[in-house]
């Protein structure tokens, strides 16, 4: 082997073995003495308080300095993708318009039909009715939140609303 590479490989492994040390001290150091740490490496105040990011970001600029940071390429391509101009960070406000015009909320179980719709059972001789509301349930002019409190209201024993009234699959909507 050249003893040219040798010399070199030798050389990265300390500047490994020195970055890691440097990096593991790092982990013994309080928030405060961090911020310090991150002001010398950055040059300014880091606006964040976290320990964990704050060592995350200078143990990335030590090993930056060390090996060498992202090429020119590179660097042009994330600059490119952090200048997204279509980037959003909320949903846009219509969105919420159109869950309130819809009624229904979002996380509405698939197995229920349409607000309106009237469920039919036929339970010891008589047939029960019960109107599906926007959220929630109508059973004999009163609200009720579940399928099961009515069916408990009715046989006086707990049982699953969706298979009481037969709901088992996820509804049809046309």
């Amino acid at each position: 082997m050249d003893s040219g590479v040798k010399d070199l490989r030798e050389e990265d492994a300390a500047v490994d073995d020195a970055v890691g040390m440097e990096i593991e001290s790092l982990r013994n150091l309080k928030t405060r003495e961090l911020r310090t740490r991150y002001r010398d490496v950055f040059g300014e105040a880091s606006p964040s308080f976290n320990r964990a990011h704050l060592f995350r970001r200078i143990a990335w600029r030590l090993q930056a300095e060390a090996e060498g940071d992202l090429g020119e390429r590179a660097c042009r391509r994330a600059a490119q993708l952090a200048d997204d101009s279509d980037l959003r960070l909320r949903a846009p406000r219509s969105l919420w318009g159109e869950v309130e015009r819809n009624g229904e909320p979002p996380n509405r179980d698939p197995r229920l039909p349409p607000a309106g719709t009237v469920l039919e059972r036929v339970y010891q001789g008589q047939i029960l009715r019960v109107t599906v509301l926007t959220s929630g349930f109508e059973y004999h002019g009163k609200q009720y939140a579940s399928l099961s409190a009515i069916a408990h209201r009715v046989t006086g024993t707990r049982w699953n609303g969706f298979h009481f009234f037969g709901l088992r699959q996820e509804w049809k909507h046309e």
